[in-house]
Order: C-alpha cells, then structure tokens, then sequence
C-alpha cells in the first residue's frame, strides 16, 4: 500500500499537467462545437480566445453589424456550467469587450451582446443570448 510520502511533487506536477491538458482539449472542443453552432446560424466569427488587458473573450462573432461576445463553459449539465460563471468573470468579459470595440471605427457605440454558450458531457449546446443583460 502506497502512503502520501512515497509520492513525490513531480509525480504529483504530471498529474496535474495531465489534468490541465485535458481539461484545456476539453474546452477547445466546447469552443470549437460553439463556434460551428454560430456559424449554422449565419454569423461570422471574428477572434477566438482574444486576450486584451481587461481579460480574455472565448469567442467573438458578428451578425448584422452587431458584435457578440461569448463566454464558453462546459460541464455534466448545462446548469453546472452555467454556475461556473461568477460576477468577477462577467466584469473582466464586459471590460475586455470595450477594450475590443474601442478599437473598432464605431468604438464603444458597437452594438453588442454577451451570450453564454453551455456544453454539456455530451456536446450539446446550449445558447443563451443577452446572458449578462442589457443590449
């Protein structure tokens, strides 16, 4: 029987690795999946994974001149899913959002929307448009 002490960090380091590795697989997938979703409904994608100083958007895509920004997560079910997106998350989309659009010609006068997109053990998708209120 092996106890704790027999495991050493970097035993415990790859396990770890291995873990964000699949989990970081997993989540591409999801996006992947989300992204073809969007696309079946006509809009055009624009960045995936966008990093600016206020944070990182999964997916940005447009339809119709209007901009929509989309927080992908996954897990078993849709409604745990949809807990893992909290309060500080949201501010850091909304403040990456108007970091992205305050590039754009039309700057913070773009119209947009924030969806969640929700993933579940089996790859269905579920799509929650206007997800953080407001327009």
């Amino acid at each position: 029987m092996k106890h704790e002490r027999d495991f050493t960090p970097a035993v415990a380091l790859d396990a770890r690795a291995w873990r964000g590795t699949v989990a970081c697989s997993g989540g591409r997938m999801a996006e992947d999946s989300v992204a073809r979703e969007y696309g079946m409904r006509g809009y055009d994608l624009i960045a995936e994974r966008w990093r600016g100083q206020g944070g990182e958007i999964d997916l940005i895509l447009c339809k119709d001149g209007e901009y929509v920004f989309v927080e992908v997560k996954k897990a078993s079910f849709h409604h745990w899913a949809a807990e893992r997106i909290g309060r500080r998350q949201i501010m850091r989309i909304c403040n990456a959002a108007m970091e992205f659009c305050g590039r754009l010609s039309t700057g913070l006068l773009t119209p947009m929307r924030f969806d969640a997109a929700l993933v579940d053990q089996f790859g269905r998708v579920e799509i929650h448009e206007n997800a953080f209120g407001g327009n």
